[in-house]
């Protein structure tokens, strides 16, 4: 194990990378793209300052997976920062602002609206049937109108 361990170079290293990244495709979570990173850099250094060694190596390697490990999450944030679309997956907001024709009657505060090739259930003051409705917003499944 000694003899493997002296003998161990920069392709030794980004071999041990490549399988850490190997591993990142397998697993969930982003844990060992960093550990990953890390061996890429320890095998640069190898490249440069052959005469380290193992012990020191290993060392750096060890800083700096703790290293990318804390600080990466931090700096590398997928998908982050405002969604491009607010109402993305609430159908109900996406049609606060539209007008559309009552299906049923408004009696007692309650009727049904037609959007695009569903029905809605609407609450808002009585009005007959055809009558043109602004959705001022949304209460669980059910669109608030008004009369537009």
């Amino acid at each position: 194990m000694m003899a493997f361990l002296e003998s161990l170079n920069f392709w030794g290293w980004w071999l041990f990378a490549l399988a850490l990244f190997v591993i990142e495709l397998l697993a969930p979570g982003v844990f060992f793209l960093w550990l990953g990173l890390a061996a890429v850099v320890v095998g640069f250094i190898v490249l440069l300052l052959p005469e380290l060694g193992w012990q020191v190596d290993f060392a750096i390697f060890a800083v700096l997976s703790v290293i990318s490990a804390v600080m990466g999450p931090r700096y590398w944030k997928p998908n982050a920062g405002e969604n491009p679309d607010p109402t993305l997956n609430q159908r109900g907001s996406q049609y606060v602002g539209q007008v559309y024709t009552l299906e049923t009657a408004i009696e007692n505060g309650h009727g049904r609206v037609t959007v695009a090739d569903g029905s809605w259930l609407v609450s808002g003051p009585d009005l007959p049937q055809g009558a043109k409705v602004r959705v001022v917003g949304v209460e669980g499944a059910k669109l608030k109108v008004e009369s537009a």
